[in-house]
């Protein structure tokens, strides 16, 4: 050993398994991780360094895994403040605030919900993919406010991924739209992809072309000129619930990207200050990849759209 890493022991319970299925299933490592400690030559099986993910072992044999310390993670730990709705070994729910970027990217290098987590978390993160990192499985936009699901541990990312991508995640938004839907519930259906035009946007185009997407919208509240729209996601894409309202005459308020505010609605966006798009992702449901237990949470409207609906009414 060089000094650092953790070692796992233990038998292979059963026989005809794939080995990186099989050692998965006895360790909370994930599969991809399994395979790429595999390739490192960390794992023995029986005194023998393995290096194929698809050899069957015989039931009985004794595996030894070297799992190196997680690298650090190139984004630096900062203290900023977090509304924890949740939290566990294997995962965090956060109520993210709106301003907030989710991951460092070009232009937000810093500052971000990934920094906060990477001083809260502060050694417990194991090292998903190799690296001391939480495991953002699915963002919500910078100007976005409410409830996300981070992965602490290899085995809640793997999961957590999974139900994602089956679509089995409950998300419902709450968003204040222009104008009043008609009908005022329904199902928007309609690909996504980048748009040809503006390549920071997000268009619905021609299926084959982008990825399936679905909301089913109904409404809570009247206004004049406006409404509380709740929209439950049956896909997850980028932008969904502010292209498809815009797609059926009703943008969200304030969004500058996909739709204009219409003029009786200026001066009370302005009174308020209002500059962000109004969308709130206010309950989130999934089965715990761990534990098994079924898991919901809700998140009150944050004071700005609070505020919004106020003027609104009167």
């Amino acid at each position: 050993m060089s000094g650092g890493e953790s070692i796992i022991e233990g038998v292979i319970a059963a026989p005809g398994q794939r080995l990186d299925k099989a050692l998965a299933d006895a360790t909370e490592l994930s599969r991809e991780r399994v395979k790429a400690l595999l390739a490192d030559g960390q794992i023995a099986l029986d005194g023998q360094v393995i290096s194929q993910p698809s050899l069957k072992p015989a039931q009985g044999a004794r595996f030894r895994i070297s799992v190196p310390k997680p690298a650090p993670a190139e984004a630096e730990p900062q203290d900023i403040p977090l509304s924890i709705t949740h939290e566990d070994e294997h995962l965090l729910v956060v109520d993210k605030p709106a301003g907030l970027v989710v991951h460092p990217a070009a232009g937000n290098r810093d500052g971000t919900l990934v920094n906060a987590l990477l001083h809260h978390c502060r050694g417990q993160l194991s090292g998903i993919g190799g690296v001391a990192r939480p495991g953002i499985v699915h963002r919500i936009d910078k100007d976005t406010s409410g409830l996300l699901v981070v992965a602490k541990s290899d085995a809640a990312h793997e999961g957590l991924a999974r139900q994602f991508a089956a679509h089995s995640i409950e998300r419902a938004y709450l968003a204040l739209v222009a104008g009043l839907p008609v009908p005022p519930s329904g199902t928007v259906t309609g690909a996504i992809a980048r748009s040809n035009s503006n390549r920071k946007k997000m268009a619905i185009v021609e299926d084959g072309r982008g990825k399936h997407a679905v909301t089913h919208y109904r409404t809570l509240e009247r206004f004049d000129h406006a409404a509380l729209v709740e929209c439950r996601l049956e896909t997850g894409r980028t932008h969904q619930v502010r292209v498809h309202m815009s797609s059926i005459g009703n943008p969200l308020l304030g969004d500058p990207s996909y739709g204009r505010t219409p003029k009786s609605l200026k001066p009370v966006l302005a009174q308020e200050n209002f500059s962000r798009q109004a969308l709130h992702a206010a309950r989130l449901g999934f089965i715990h990849p761990v534990t098994g237990d079924a898991l919901q949470f809700s998140s009150e409207l944050p004071g700005d759209m609070q505020a919004l609906i106020g003027r609104l009414k009167y």
